[in-house]
């Protein structure tokens, strides 16, 4: 008997006891279901966090300087002179000082608006875009011109989207808008990103009293130069501190590296999981094959009478169990993709977050194989059981 003639029968046995092949494939089925989506899901948190932090700045490093109690300090200066000397490696930086205190407009006072002194790269370097007007110059900062820009929730809420040239009081003092940045998110709200005001370093650190700036942010030329960037600084703050414990230098692509890695681990854990799923069914498919040996004993006894070898009786089980096991396989893999689009959509209407649970193709390909290995591993023992049987025994079996 060829494949294909053993093959038709298997059909046409899971044909003729559909729901009970149906319930022997439901432990398949659940198993290559699990873990399309469980992967879909990782690969879907793993594009999130990827587009989230590229949108903060995968090439940029920011370095935070806490000194080490003594009178050893590094200066504004000597941090523009590193892009000065390396740019093959850094392309800009920018100093930050965060701004405490009042924000006023008119008689107003807002209370969740986050001020920040930069430098006159740092709107580049965030990928913010204008507007309207210009955003803040080497002239402003080495004048300590009172100048600021806004955010669009400043703009939109406070100045009906005509900010451009109109004044506002930060500590008391009057600063004149210059420009005007679009809209970062969707969703401009209090507090959020747009909810900001820049404005130049110098004049942030006079108000503050704060002499020697100790937050940093560099541009580097390429995200592949990580490394080597981040080794420029740390030998240019070493020189000057000796202790490593007095800098620290972040790196989001690092980060997001470190993260992925721990989603890779958390998904394959559960997948595994999910996966046992298919062992169980595996279980379940070898249990009604052995039935189906009992209830089929005659059949086989006729058909090795006729002549029927124990490799011709082996194969048709084996083929049996396996084509039951990638029939579930496939069923698996349907509502897999199905309930990963159905879950996309759930999780943008529940969380508000645009994760995609993006079934994978490999995944699902390899679930496939894995059901169908499974079905031919369990199968065997029945099958082996089936070619064993005496014909004579067989014959006389009621």
């Amino acid at each position: 008997m060829n494949l294909f003639k053993s093959f038709q029968m298997a059909i046409s046995n899971i044909w003729a006891r559909k729901v009970r092949s149906l319930l022997t494939m439901l432990g398949i089925i659940i198993g290559v279901v699990a873990v399309i989506v469980i992967v879909g899901l990782g690969n879907g948190l793993e594009k999130y966090m990827v587009d989230s932090f590229k949108s903060m700045g995968t090439d940029l490093l920011t370095v935070n300087v806490v000194g080490r109690g003594s009178a050893r300090t590094v200066s504004t200066e000597e941090m523009y002179e590193l892009v000065d000397d390396y740019p093959e490696y850094l392309t800009s930086v920018s100093p930050q000082v965060p701004l405490g205190g009042k924000v006023k407009i008119g008689n107003e006072a807002l209370s969740y608006t986050s001020v920040t002194g930069t430098g006159e790269d740092f709107m580049i370097m965030k990928k913010f875009s204008l507007e309207s007007g210009r955003y803040i110059r080497y002239v402003d900062i080495d004048r300590r011109n009172n100048v600021a820009v806004v955010g669009a929730y400043i703009n939109n809420e406070w100045f009906r989207g005509e900010a451009l040239g109109k004044t506002l009081r930060i500590n008391g003092q009057l600063f004149e808008i210059i420009g005007v940045l679009n809209a970062e998110t969707d969703e401009i709200e209090e507090g959020g990103g747009d909810d900001a005001i820049y404005i130049p370093y110098s004049v942030a650190a006079k108000s503050a009293g704060v002499r020697n700036i100790s937050s940093y942010v560099f541009g580097i030329a390429n995200e592949d130069l990580v490394k080597e960037s981040k080794q420029i600084i740390d030998d240019k703050l070493y020189d000057v501190f000796g202790d490593q414990d007095a800098y620290r230098i972040i790196s989001l692509t690092e980060l997001l590296s470190m993260m992925s890695s721990m989603v890779d681990i958390m998904i394959t854990i559960l997948a595994a999981i999910a996966g046992i799923s298919l062992v169980v069914g595996g279980i379940g498919i070898m249990n009604i094959m052995l039935v189906s040996v009992s209830e089929r004993t005659r059949e086989i006894g006729i058909r090795k009478a006729l002549g029927a070898k124990r490799h011709h009786i082996l194969q048709q089980f084996v083929i049996e169990a396996a084509t039951t096991s990638a029939i579930g396989g496939l069923i698996g893999i349907g509502l897999g993709y199905a309930l990963s689009d159905l879950a996309s959509k759930i999780i943008v209407v529940a969380l508000e977050e645009e994760i995609v649970v993006a079934a994978s193709t490999s995944a699902a390909l390899g679930a496939f194989a894995i059901s169908a290995f499974i079905g031919i591993l369990f199968g065997y023992l029945p099958a082996r059981k089936a070619a064993r049987l005496n014909p004579i025994d067989a014959l006389r079996y009621e």
